[in-house]
């Protein structure tokens, strides 16, 4: 057979067999819908190029129901967040404490002995349902109790738990339902680099003084934003002001043993910047540990702008215990060492509550490495001052 032929020839016999192979997938089918169980032969494997189908996005969910025990303090919902969505969270159910009193979700009225255990969210009642976005040492509780309508500020999971000591449990469980509105524009976790002239550190000395005029703590921060969106920044992030003298303090004192609060804004000495003491203390502390253990800095108005807008210089440092104040012999706060750490924890906070539009880390010529505080502590450092600009 000639060679013209024998490609006609193939040519028919290929094309049959395409027939054939399409009929029979026809007829597979036509019985898989029709409910044919009978025999059935399987198809010849081909080697055509698979279909390439266009990936489905996944779908979010956006209703969750769960169950929160009160048996331990926090519990992972797995509940991914984005900053910008608005949740509602909704919650029913009761738990018991130690001695069977039953509570609904707001908790048990706060009494005498709240004046001595470290609740999660001081302001709220005992076994009260709280929250928190992720587990981050900056991520701030706030109470859901039976409702709550919030939008998130940064994104992570939710937590949900009981406001009680970490070492307390409470029978029973609360029942919750959480709904998610996503964000109508997606909101960005990454800060913009804040473009901030160097120059702005040569007019802030790097250390401030005790009233002798002894160096103290080193100036590790700046902040540019009015005076309203500072203090507004540092309560949204967790901080408190603390009282300046000690009638504040005494007149505080006896306003939160009323409330049956943990009294948390204990005074702290004045420290002195640009010839005098500082403008504003915050603090964040654990109730109870506050005399010992606590974040705290101190902030001043600098007695310039930068670009129109307000700058205030602060020094931020972290109590972790007691020591000898080299100076008068007394007993005093130690802090510690790594002031580069409270410098980052403040950063952090403010991330957490989505409180900055940019921030930068700044070198200056005259930067402080190694140094000892007015009393004597240790200090050290990588010299870089903070620069972080709030949101309007």
């Amino acid at each position: 057979m000639s060679e013209p032929n024998l490609r006609h020839q193939l040519r028919w016999v290929m094309f049959a067999a395409g027939l054939t192979l399409a009929l029979g997938a026809g007829a597979v089918s036509q019985q898989a819908t029709s409910g044919y169980n009978g025999p059935q032969q399987p198809l010849a494997a081909t080697t055509a190029a698979p279909v390439k189908t266009a990936a489905l996005s996944p779908v979010r969910k956006l209703a969750y129901e769960l169950d929160i025990p009160g048996s331990s303090q926090w519990t992972d919902t797995g509940i991914a967040v984005v900053a910008g969505d608005r949740l509602t969270i909704t919650a029913s159910g009761s738990i018991q404490n130690s001695a069977a009193q039953p509570a609904g979700p707001e908790g048990f009225a706060r009494g005498w002995r709240d004046l001595l255990r470290a609740l999660p969210v001081n302001g709220a009642g005992g076994g009260a349902l709280i929250g928190r976005m992720g587990d981050s040492a900056a991520a701030v509780p706030f109470l859901v109790g039976a409702s709550r309508e919030l939008v998130v500020s940064s994104g992570g999971n939710l937590f949900l738990g009981i406001n009680q000591p970490a070492a307390e449990q409470s029978g029973g469980s609360f029942h919750v339902r959480v709904k998610i509105v996503p964000a109508e524009k997606p909101v960005s976790s990454t800060l913009a680099e804040l473009a901030v002239s160097p120059k702005l550190l040569a007019r802030i000395p790097r250390r401030v003084a005790d009233a002798q005029g002894n160096p103290g703590d080193l100036v590790n921060f700046v902040v540019i934003g009015s005076e309203d969106r500072l203090k507004a920044a540092f309560q949204d992030a967790g901080w408190v002001q603390v009282d300046r003298t000690k009638s504040e303090a005494i007149l505080h004192a006896l306003l939160s043993s009323t409330t049956r609060q943990s009294y948390l804004e204990m005074p702290m000495s004045e420290l002195y910047l640009f010839g005098r003491a500082q403008d504003f203390g915050f603090a964040r502390a654990e109730p109870l540990e506050v005399v010992e253990s606590r974040h705290h800095l101190r902030v001043w108005k600098a007695p310039f702008d930068y670009e129109g807008q307000t700058v205030w210089v602060g020094a931020a440092t972290h109590d972790i215990g007691f020591e000898r104040d080299q100076r008068t012999g007394h007993v005093t706060h130690k802090i510690d060492p790594n002031v580069d750490q409270e410098r980052e924890f403040v950063e952090l906070c403010f991330q957490q509550a989505g409180l900055l539009s940019g921030t930068t880390y700044l070198i200056p010529p005259d930067a402080v490495h190694a140094a000892h505080t007015a009393t004597g502590g240790s200090i050290q450092s990588d010299g870089r001052v903070l620069v972080m600009a709030l949101r309007p």
